[in-house]
């Protein structure tokens, strides 16, 4: 059964035929390459932008695309213009996507003017405007300026309150688009009437950034298993020593306060019983199996070890409802990616129903060659987070209520 938590406008019931319409989508990508030869390196996030675009443009509108890419600081930066995303995007569409002289102003809106139904334009990249972190109203005002009807299509970007994703919905019309009605479903199912069990991975550095979601699912899952750097914060509330590895000082006290919420819950709260340690943090370092997780000093913990990961995949195999969210280890360094790998195949085999929460979790399953082995891959790392703690997206919340 779906969530039904989604109540804003959905860009399928906005009449848009004859109308411009401003699209804010992910397109931050991966480039590759230097200089006029810059490509894309991963086109995962296009290709998830292309049904809204589409939807547009068969409906008769002329679409206005617009994006962040990178972090430029609110200046032009020649190696983070939007050139390389207009060639992948139109080779996708097949049909010509100009990117516009700015983001906003005379000659964007000029352009914007003269789109026929079903054309397509790209603006520059919305972080080269120093008002766009900040919602700066007159951005906002310049970017509806463009457009008779506004859709959010950027779930990744949903969770912050910028001018090209909160501030010009209260301008314009503003609809969903169906990449982002799309991800607020799927993750709302996952939180509002999962098949069970419920078995949740939760991986990565820091406790401190994923607490909330650990509560949350310490009320609703059946079982929670924790991985990568974060479990050393565990560990090390419990007085088990963690030589070198990386851990949060301000997530010690986290660890235990959540560890005390488990004790008191229905939900299983896991820990790596055996770990993959290194001398240092390099692909040429002494490694060793660890058939314990107490680390020796000049040591440091870099992945679960092999009996975690076979018992983490037996878990998932006995579910009925999966969230990933976060790697086991260092998985960007090969000698530290098994456990991760192991989870992986393990998301991807299973016949519960499955959901990963986009970010690292996402790439390893891309790298694996996995990706579309998953019922859902949000394209939102934060903005899932930011979902399954209860916290409102100010992206969504400025939408036309359904």
């Amino acid at each position: 059964m779906r969530s039904q938590r989604f109540s804003k406008a959905v860009v399928g019931d906005a009449d848009v035929a004859g109308k411009r319409v401003l699209v804010r989508a992910d397109l931050n990508v991966p480039l590759s390459g230097a200089g006029p030869g810059r490509g894309v390196g991963d086109d995962t996030r296009i290709r998830a932008a292309l049904p809204t675009i589409q939807h547009l443009r068969e409906a008769g509108a002329g679409v206005i695309v617009c994006s962040h890419l990178g972090r430029p600081d609110g200046e032009w930066d020649e190696d983070l213009t939007m050139a390389p995303v207009a060639s992948r995007l139109a080779e996708l569409l097949g049909t010509a996507v100009p990117v516009a002289a700015g983001v906003v102003g005379d000659l964007v809106e000029a352009v914007a003017a003269n789109l026929e139904a079903g054309e397509v334009l790209l603006l520059e990249n919305t972080r080269f405007e120093p008002g766009e972190l900040r919602n700066d109203p007159r951005l906002a005002e310049g970017l509806a300026a463009v457009a008779d009807l506004y859709v959010n299509d950027a779930f990744g970007a949903a969770h912050r309150a910028h001018a090209s994703t909160e501030g010009v919905a209260h301008h314009l019309p503003a609809y969903a688009g169906l990449l982002l009605e799309r991800e607020l479903r799927e993750l709302g199912a996952v939180l509002d009437d999962p098949a069970r069990p419920l078995v949740v991975a939760i991986g990565g550095a820091k406790i401190t950034e994923k607490v909330a979601a650990l509560e949350r699912f310490l009320a609703i899952a059946d079982q929670i298993l924790i991985g990568g750097a974060m479990c050393f914060s565990f560990f090390r509330s419990q007085g088990i020593g963690t030589g070198d590895s990386l851990v949060e000082d301000a997530g010690i006290e986290i660890a235990a306060r959540v560890l005390e919420v488990a004790a008191a819950a229905s939900c299983t709260l896991r820990l790596p019983t055996d770990l993959v340690i290194a001398d240092s943090f390099s692909a040429l370092a002494e490694i060793q199996e660890l058939d314990q997780v107490e680390v020796p000093d000049g040591w440091m913990g870099l992945d679960i070890g092999p009996r975690t990961a076979a018992a983490y995949a037996d878990a998932i195999k006995g579910a009925a409802t999966v969230f990933w969210n976060g790697p086991m280890g260092a998985f960007e360094l090969a000698p530290f990616a098994s456990g991760t790998r192991v989870l992986a195949e393990a998301v991807a085999s299973t016949a519960a129903t499955t959901v990963v929460g986009g970010g690292d979790s996402g790439a390893a399953l891309s790298g694996l060659g996995l990706a579309d082995k998953v019922d859902w891959l949000s394209t939102g790392g934060g903005a899932s987070l930011q979902l399954i703690e209860g916290r409102k997206l100010p992206g969504v919340e400025a939408l036309l209520d359904a």
